[in-house]
Order: structure tokens, then C-alpha cells, then sequence
């Protein structure tokens, strides 16, 4: 059983790879922490206890904090996930899952000191509070299991950005963080736009998915119809790209994907912020700074037909 804590910003496709990760057998969710970015730290939140409360989640949810660390902010991406992040679906007022008193990055760091070698970091929106955490104690980068990102883009499959033509979004959000976690000194994958990009669920799929799944499947339809509209009025997709639930199945399957070892930097200011540069190359060149960092891991390929098959699987369990 594999232990996580995710940290997310629930968010369309927060809430399905949370699901995903509560329904598989294999991921026991210790900890939700919560960021901002798909909806405001007061909606992500809440959205995170509705879905705890929900489907009777054990996991403690912890808010983050609501400002990247170099304090320029972005709008929430309602466009995208709605003016409630999961879709504009009714919300009840009254949710009665608790909050942890911790804030999010000192949750992370007690829960990894608590249970060391144990804790794999799953975070999908911004990095804020992993930075926040590894820079308040580097001690946990030794103690924690590893670290999977879904973020950036590397320019395989013709993928290297959806915010701008050349960032991911949750890199963009706050770059300094992102820099900083993919630089720290504990082991990093990196599940970016280069794998979810490749991996589609049609409308078909999620309407079988409906019929399929008792306990799921009503909600992630429902969910899903403003995310869907979006792509479809945007990039003419008949449904969606599989972004964070691609690094809860990294986690799952890892067999199913393709990656690679180099450094990594984020261009943190610009008209290329957020752009994630990987350094294939064990050359030291006269002036480097990549070399110095240490390696981590990139996907840059998945085998989308069996992606999907398992997530179908896994949450048709239920």
C-alpha cells in the first residue's frame, strides 16, 4: 500500500484522480493539502472536504496558503472548471468534514517526519506548498518516499504548453516554487502536458463510465459536462485531457509510461515564465545551471488505450 499525501486544487480533474486514488487498492490517501489556482483557496478547500465527506474519505485535509512566492497572482481558472471549480454541481452549504488546524506545507512536514520513508508527495496544482515545506525543513527531502508533479511540458509529442505557448499551467502559477521543489534533493517525476496530452476520455467513456460505476460514476459525469464544453469550444475535442489523474496512475502503473533522466529548470520571469528547460546532456558547459542541480525524472510517453482501461477498471470497482 502505497501512502500518499495530494496536493491539489480541486478542480474537475483534482476531484476524478482523487477519486481514482481513493478507489484504487494499491494508494491509501493519508492527507489532503490544498492549493489555489482552478478556484480560490477558500473553494479548493471546501471542495476537498465535500469530496472527503462524500465518499467517506479518512484523509485529513489541510489549507494552504493562497499567494505564489513571488507574490504575482493569476485569476482562478473558472473558465475552465467553473465559478465553484467542479463544475458549477450544487455544493451543500453544511459540510461537516473537519479541517486540520496545520496549515498545508506544516501538515507535510510532520505527517513525513511521522511516518519517514513512507510519504510519496502526489501535488497537482501549484508547488507552493511543497516549497514552503522543503524550505522550512530540508531535513524531509531524506525522509519522504519520492515526489510526483503533474506540471510542465517538454516538447515531446508536440506538447510545451496550455497557458502560454510555452508553460504549463501549474508551472506558471508560481515558477520560484516549482524551481525549488524540482531542485530539491529528493527524487522527482515529473508527469507534464508531454503524457496527458496523449491520453483522452471521449464522451462515450464517461458516459459508459456513469453507467459502470455506482459509486462514482453519476458524480464524475456530472462534473465533467462544463470541463468537457470547455475543450470542446476551445481545442473541438469530444471530451477531455487526462491531466492530474495521469499522476495518480504514474503511481499505479508506472510500467505504462515512458521516462528519462535529466536537470530541470523553470524559467521563473519573462515572456517565457514557466517554461520547464530539460538538460539531457552530461556536458558542463562554461556556464551551466543545470549541472549542479540534481537529476529527476520526466514521462514523455504513455500507453493511453491501457491508461484508460485501468482508470475505468479501478473506479468501476466501486
Amino acid at each position: 500500500m502505497k501512502k500518499i499525501i495530494f496536493d491539489t486544487d480541486p478542480g474537475i480533474d483534482d476531484a476524478m484522480a482523487l477519486i481514482l486514488a481513493h478507489a484504487s487498492q494499491d494508494i491509501e490517501v493519508v492527507g489532503i493539502t490544498t492549493t489555489f489556482g482552478n478556484a480560490s483557496i477558500e473553494n479548493t478547500t471546501r471542495n476537498a472536504l465535500y469530496l472527503k465527506q462524500k465518499f467517506g474519505m479518512l484523509a485529513e485535509v489541510a489549507q494552504g496558503v493562497d499567494t505564489p512566492l513571488d507574490q504575482v497572482k493569476t485569476e482562478p481558472a473558472t473558465l475552465v472548471h467553473g465559478d465553484n471549480g467542479l463544475g458549477n454541481v450544487e455544493i451543500p452549504d453544511q459540510i461537516n468534514a473537519p479541517l486540520s488546524p496545520l496549515v498545508a506545507h506544516d501538515y507535510i512536514v510532520e505527517t513525513i517526519k511521522k511516518q519517514p520513508g513512507e510519504i510519496t508527495l502526489v501535488a497537482v496544482g501549484r508547488l507552493t506548498n511543497l516549497a514552503l515545506a522543503i524550505q522550512q525543513a530540508p531535513e524531509i527531502a531524506q525522509l519522504v518516499k519520492e515526489v510526483i508533479i503533474m506540471g510542465g511540458a517538454f516538447g515531446h509529442n508536440g506538447h510545451t504548453g496550455n497557458l502560454t505557448p510555452f508553460a504549463e499551467a501549474n508551472v506558471y502559477g508560481d515558477p520560484l516554487a516549482a524551481d525549488i521543489v524540482i531542485n530539491a534533493d529528493w527524487p522527482v517525476t515529473m508527469v507534464g502536458l508531454d503524457v496527458t496530452q496523449q491520453t483522452l476520455m471521449s464522451n462515450a467513456y464517461l458516459e459508459k463510465l456513469r453507467t459502470n460505476s455506482t459509486k462514482y460514476g453519476q458524480f464524475i459525469h456530472d462534473i465533467t459536462r462544463f470541463y468537457a464544453k470547455f475543450y470542446n469550444d476551445d481545442l473541438g475535442l469530444d471530451g477531455f485531457y487526462v491531466h492530474d489523474s495521469s499522476a495518480i496512475m504514474y503511481l499505479i502503473a508506472p510500467e505504462i509510461f515512458t521516462t528519462k533522466r535529466g536537470h530541470i529548470r523553470v524559467i521563473t520571469e519573462g515572456a517565457a515564465k514557466g517554461h520547464t528547460l530539460f538538460k539531457n546532456s552530461d556536458r558542463v558547459f562554461p556556464i551551466d545551471e543545470w549541472t549542479h542541480k540534481p537529476k529527476q525524472t520526466i514521462a514523455i510517453n504513455v500507453e493511453s488505450q491501457i491508461f484508460n482501461q485501468r482508470y475505468f477498471d479501478i473506479v468501476c470497482s466501486n
